[in-house]
This record gives C-alpha cells, structure tokens and sequence, in this order.
C-alpha cells in the first residue's frame, strides 16, 4: 500500500515520467530497439522466440526515468516477443502493452516493419471532412454487416468486407458497403477492433492489446502483417467511397485485473485502488483506468495518436468516458489537433458505479463543459426521452405514449445548448445545459446497448399494430435527423433492426449472442423497404440544409423558434433565415398524439417535404392556406414555398 501512496506523489511523477515517443519495439533492417517503462521492477528480460519451442533472452538494462532498454542487432522483421519482469507480485512473462502486431492469441508482441503492411497508394489515401456537425455516425459491428447468408458479400465476417463493391441479397437489394453508401451516412463507428481477449462472437468491450488490430476479422489471423494489412484495406476502401472510419476504444478498464499486463509490468500503478489496495470498479468489469497518472495519460494519448497516424482514423469513441479525467481528454484533443483536427471525438458521459476520481475532474455528461468544444457527450437525455429508460423495457417515452417529455425532446433538439424557450427544470437528466456549442453533443435513439429501437417499441406497445410501431420509428429517426448537434444511428436501424432468439425471446444485450440474433438481416431491408427509404430521405435532407446543423450555440438561439401549438404535447419548431441555407423558413413538427392537430402557419404557402410517409428535399405537398393538419403520430417539415421555388 506504500506503493500505492508512492505513484500518487509529485516526487514520483516528477522522477518517473518519462515523454520520448519511443516505447515498445522500434524496428529498423539493422536492429530494432526496445524499450519498457516499469520503474519499480528490479529485472526486466526481453525474449526473443526463433520459433515457438525457442527463445533468447537477453538482460534489458534500467536507465533513467524508470525505461528499461535492449538492442538487438539484425534483421527481427516478423519475429515474435515477450517480457519476462520481476517485481514486488513476483516474475512473470508478459506482453509488450506497446505492440503493434501480436501473435493469434495475444500472448506475444510482433516485430514489424509496418510500412510493409501499407496497402498500395496507402501515403495518399486522406478523407476530408472539415465540420464535425456534418457528420451522421452509423454505429457498426464487423461481423455483423456481412455476416448473414443473404448479405451476398464474400469476406463474411471480416475486415474485407468492406472493400466489395455493389454486392447485393438475392432480392437484388444492395447490402454491405453499397447499402452504406445508399444510406448516405457519413462516418462509420465500428465497435471494438483493437485486440480483445474473447474467442468467440463478442462486442469487444474487454481489451488485451490495444495497439494491435483484433485478429478475428482477419482472413489469417496467424499471421500479424494480414490483419493490419486487411485493416488498412478497409480503411482505404472507406475513405475511396467518402466514408470516414471512428474506432470505439475502451481505455476505461482493461479484460484481465489482478493478471493483466498492465497490472504485472508495473504493480496497481495503471489502476485506482483505495487505500486498501483493492481495485475500484467503476466499469463493471472489474477495475478502472487511472487516467490521471502521467504515465497512464502517456500510454492512451500514444495509443490514439499511433491509431490517427498509422491507420488514418477519423474519430474515436471513449467507451464510459465519464471513467477518465478530463485533463487526458483534452490532452488527447490537442494532439489530434497536431495530426488531424478534423478528427472527431465523443463518448459515453457516465460510469458504471462510483469511481476513485474527484467528480470534478471526471468526463461525466455534467462536466462537459470543461472539455474541449470539439470533445462531444452522448446525450442520454435525448435517447429516452424518444422512447423510454433503457433500463426499464416496458417505460415509454414521448414517441410511444409518454408526452411528458416534450420538454427533454426540446432540450435535444437544441443539441443540449442553452435556449431561452427549453425550460430546464423540467429535462429527463439534466437539470442545465451541458452543451457549450452544439459539436459537443450526439443526439441518438438506438446503439448496440439495450434494445433496439423496434425491439424497445414492440415490447413497451406490446398492442400496437406494425404500422403503429412503423410510425413512432420513423417519428424517433425523424427527430434524430432533424436536430441540432451531430445524428447517430445503429446499423439497421434503418430497417427496423431487432434482436431475437430462435425461441422468439427478444434480447436486450447481445455482446455474446450469435450471428442468429446480431447479424444484420438483409431481408428486413427488403421487407422494411419504405423505412428504408424514410431514413434515406432524412439523410439526404439534414446533408443538403445547414439549418438542421447550425454551427454554434449562438445560432441556435438567434434562428430557431419553438412555437406554441392548439395541442401541448406536439412539439412545433421553425428555422428561419440561416445565412448558409437557401430555404429561409423550415418548420418542424411532431404530433406523437393520436389526434389530429391542426397548425396555424405564420404565412399562406409552404411546400412540404418531409410527413408522416416520405422524406427528402422533393415536393411531397403544398400548402397554399396558411393551414397544416397533422395526422397521429407524424411529422412534418416543411419550407416557404418562396425559398423553395427560387434559390
């Protein structure tokens, strides 16, 4: 427990932190020289395996600020590596937390040369993006997208499959990237692809390496150069179709505690322990991160920097953000700034439980202010005020029955800002404004937690018709795509994603289940055409008019109107006169009641071009009497016909 007491001292911080971007094996044709940071350890071996029954070890020398260090002469391309250290827990052989390449189980670090992984044209592949608030995020698992029997796509399950062009189901319908590129979102978030510790089908949330790509979704997965050269493959083949790449990282807590790498290569140091020396678990999973630690800070901010500039990444997402402090965040931020500032960043707001770090400092939701303006929080708010607690299955929200969370759909319309019309006393979660400018806000109604936004439907209206639940998804996609802040949807929920069990059980965390329940199914797209199509067009449209994606809070304020409406529990909204868009007045409206509601309009002709069927930028209507009905369970926006008709 001394030891404890030791690392959280300036003497040591001082003494110990070590800043040369040079940890872990840095490889040349000559020699590749390795480096290790354990200052309390009293021998370090590096092992070097001619082949998996032989090693040679050789004694790594201690220098200054706690690194420990081997040079090993000629050519150590593609050979693998391990630590042998001793400390105070006793001796043990573990992994380079540094490695860039491991072998099929993660026991070892690789040598590479990784300039001989870079896929051919690899120095100009870029994807430009300048404005974080353009972005429509399509949250996705690898296997999942090309996984199913009807996705007609080759590489199922894999890396690959995203570089096959125009595959299609045996409906003829496009799947894979071309559906992607239907769709029209986009970035793509792709849950866990760093190595995690699980075999079999998993989410990813357990990390083991985390500067090596995840084995699994290689078609060789013994071979470390395949999956980092099929990595870069899928990259390139998104960023040639416009598509940028976000990676879900869990720098929270790691799979493995007591024996986990960090833990034997420098004791209790990369984890928060109280006073007793028992691991705080503020994850869920068994520990927590001491973000704060210097050296802690040091390994993450490397690990995203390693990501952005070998990988081209555009975008991370901090899987229970709330975990770290937000000092590490921001220094993650001014370091992405360096190598790319149109990299995005966002996470979840909040913890598992209580953790050991002052709520002040910690990157929860409440906190975001004190984080960079371009560092965004999920808005919990937001997500079930649309459709119910995630917890609680049976609970409504305002789409399906609960019109007493008009207010918090207000307060994310607003992207969580301050507006002068959102009354804050009377939002779901929060009781202010957490949004400095909308960039810091991702507004959402469905992600791989929980249930998926039909599933949540159909078990909270268990009495609904389809064509009921139909109208309140396309309600919440509709609210999603129309506010302010930056949209994100989960992969098929676009065709009314669910999750079922052979036995016709619905489930509610699938992080485990198999490719029967978590694949997406193409024939839903087939079936579920004209959703499809909703969310399409509602993409097309939040892309062609800035309004739905004003720039700062401030905007916001100055264009965006509620009005009152003949029924309370409908929510009515108009944008006017936004400098960069050509339509100067959008109104905006949901009616989640099942009454007909009619709205006086403040002039007589509008062209309408999103309802309760269709939605795009095309004429679906005209009103020329200054009168809108709306039907049950519908939206409409609509714009002057004037703007419309002439700019």
């Amino acid at each position: 427990m001394n030891t404890l007491n030791t690392y959280n001292t300036s003497e040591f911080e001082e003494k110990f932190t070590y800043s040369q971007p040079d940890l872990g094996a840095n490889y040349s044709p000559e020699e590749t020289i390795f480096k290790v940071w354990s200052p309390l350890s009293t021998s370090i071996f590096l092992n070097i395996y001619t082949n998996e029954e032989n090693k040679i070890s050789y004694r790594m020398i201690a220098t200054p600020k706690g690194v420990w260090k081997c040079n090993v002469k000629g050519d150590l391309q593609n050979v693998f590596y391990t630590y042998t250290v001793t400390n105070e827990l006793g001796t043990f052989t573990i992994v380079d937390p540094y490695a860039k390449a491991v072998n099929v189980d993660g026991t070892m670090g690789m040598v590479i040369n990784l300039k001989a992984t870079n896929p051919p044209n690899w120095e100009n592949d870029k994807f430009d993006f300048p404005n974080s608030l353009d972005a429509i995020i399509y949250e996705l698992h690898v296997r999942d997208m090309s996984i199913h029997e009807n996705s007609g796509i080759q590489n199922k399950g894999k890396y690959l499959a995203f570089t096959e062009e125009n595959t299609v189901s045996s409906d003829n319908i496009p799947t894979g990237l071309a559906h992607i590129k239907e769709l029209g979102v986009t970035h793509i978030h792709f849950l866990p692809i760093f190595d995690f510790i699980t075999e079999q089908y998993n989410w990813g949330y357990d990390p083991l390496n985390y500067n090596a790509p995840e084995g699994a979704y290689s078609t060789n997965p013994e071979n470390g150069n395949i999956r980092i050269e099929e990595f870069k493959k899928m990259v390139q083949s998104l960023h040639n179709n416009n598509i940028g790449v976000i990676m879900d990282v869990v720098y929270n807590h790691t799979a493995q505690t007591e024996d986990s790498y960090l833990n034997r290569l420098m004791p209790y140091y990369y984890y928060r322990c109280d006073k007793y020396g028992n691991f705080s678990n503020g994850s869920g999973c068994g520990n927590e991160i001491a973000s704060e630690r210097s050296m802690v800070r040091k390994f993450i901010v490397d690990s995203i920097t390693f990501w952005a500039k070998e990988y081209h990444i555009d975008g991370f997402r901090f899987d229970l953000m709330g975990i770290m402090d937000i000092e590490t965040l921001n220094e993650i931020r001014e370091q992405l700034n360096q190598i790319n500032p149109q990299i995005i960043m966002y996470g979840e707001g909040w913890t598992c439980s209580d953790i050991l770090l002052d709520k002040d400092k910690s990157a929860v939701k409440v906190n975001t202010p004190k984080l960079n303006n371009y560092i965004a929080s999920f808005s919990d708010d937001m997500r079930d005020a649309i459709k119910g607690a995630v917890f609680l299955n049976e609970n409504t929200g305002y789409v399906n029955g609960n019109y007493n969370l008009a207010n918090s759909i207000k307060f994310g319309i607003v992207a969580a800002t301050y507006h002068p019309q959102v009354k804050y006393d009377n939002v779901n979660y929060s009781k202010a404004h957490w949004a400095n400018e909308p960039t810091q806000c991702i507004n959402y109604a469905e992600a791989h937690d929980n249930l998926t936004l039909f599933d949540k439907l159909q078990i909270s209206c268990a009495n609904a018709s389809e064509e009921t639940l139909i109208a309140m998804d396309k309600m919440a996609g509709a609210i999603v795509l129309t506010s302010q802040g930056i949209p994100f949807i989960h992969a098929g929920q676009e065709f009314l994603r669910t999750k079922v069990h052979p036995d016709g059980t619905i489930e509610h965390n699938s992080y485990n289940s198999p490719d029967s329940v978590n694949a997406l199914d193409w024939n839903r797209k087939y079936k579920y055409k004209d959703v499809f199509e909703f969310y399409r067009g509602l993409i097309c449209l939040r892309k062609s008019h800035p309004s739905f994606k004003m720039k700062t809070t401030q905007d916001i304020q100055n264009h965006l109107t509620f009005v009152e409406l003949h029924n309370n529990n409908a929510i009515g909204y108009f944008i006017k006169d936004y400098k960069d868009d050509s339509w100067k007045k959008i109104g905006v409206f949901f009616n989640p009641t099942n009454d007909m509601i009619n709205v006086d309009l403040p002039e007589q002709d509008w062209i309408i071009v999103v309802n309760q069927n269709a939605s795009g930028v095309d004429v679906l209507g005209e009103i020329t009497n200054g009168n809108l009905f709306l039907p049950p369970l519908s939206q409409f926006v609509i714009v002057d016909t004037f703007s419309y008709k002439n700019f």
